[in-house]
């Protein structure tokens, strides 16, 4: 099916932060009870269509910070040669140099090296070596799943938080400024006129949207780190009660929740 047209119009929320009541959330709540799902290895085109097996890390990950890429670092030290088909290109050039894993990207920010086309962590598909046992996608994915670990605590900020976008706001009383934090969809046209060239893009197309659970729930590690646990369980008690609407309306038999909800277009077309 078609990638669904972007500018839609979506139900949010806005509640304190409870650990901080100087602050707010403002929660895509269209977003966050949809029925999104990686489906990297499991029909995912990748945004460039001469690299599908790639996903999103044909251009490696900017860095969100020195910290991230620090972060980054001393993590991909932990990777063994076994399971990184780039172990060697990775390597420092000399006795306790730095990791080769960082490179300046075009717009001059700092971001994970590519290597042959397409992000140095990304195992290619059908790649063979002796002694390799490693599989393809992302190895710091994989380095997560060895250690028994969430992702979150292995890849670089954007890797982990994508598909979901923090952003910031500010809002006037008088002569006072409240900092808004906004959780939403790291939609296409959040990445500016780089994502107009992106050949497919998975959080508006129906191919995503099949997911067992609304991801509030199935990406509830990357929401509690971007928000916390306490605001994490107050945005859990407004999705909870919408999704429990919603159904009721369903069992109905009530045609009326599009009128009453806006629901993600893509999880339409995908539940039909």
């Amino acid at each position: 099916m078609p990638e669904v047209k972007p500018n839609f119009a979506r139900d949010w929320v806005e509640f304190a932060d409870p650990a901080n009541e100087e602050e707010l959330y403002k929660c895509d709540l269209t977003w966050l009870t949809s029925y999104w799902t990686c489906i990297y290895g499991n029909g995912c085109c990748g945004i460039d269509a001469d690299k599908p097996d790639a996903g999103c890390c044909s251009d490696g990950a900017y860095y969100s910070d020195e910290e991230d890429e620090a972060r980054t670092v001393e993590i991909a030290k932990r990777i063994t040669k076994d399971m990184w088909q780039f172990f060697d290109e990775a390597q420092p050039k000399k006795a306790k140099g730095k990791m080769q894993v960082s490179e300046v990207g075009l717009d001059k920010d700092r971001k994970t090296r590519k290597v042959n086309d397409s992000c140095i962590f990304l195992n290619r598909v059908g790649y063979e070596a002796p002694g390799y046992t490693g599989s393809f996608g992302c190895v710091l994915h994989h380095l997560a799943q060895k250690e028994g670990v969430h992702f979150v605590e292995t890849k670089p900020d954007v890797c982990w938080q994508l598909p979901i976008r923090r952003s910031f706001e500010t809002r006037e009383f008088g002569e006072r400024e409240i900092t808004i934090n906004v959780i939403g969809e790291y939609e296409r046209l959040a990445w500016g006129d780089g994502g107009a060239d992106f050949d497919w893009y998975c959080t508006s197309n129906t191919e995503a949207h099949v997911g067992a659970e609304p991801v509030y729930i199935s990406n509830q590690p990357e929401l509690v780190a971007l928000m916390g646990i306490p605001a994490y369980n107050v945005l859990k008690e407004f999705c909870d009660a919408r999704m429990q609407a919603i159904s009721l309306l369903k069992k109905e038999q009530k045609k009326r929740e599009l009128p009453l909800f806006v629901i993600h277009p893509a999880t339409i077309a995908a539940k039909g």
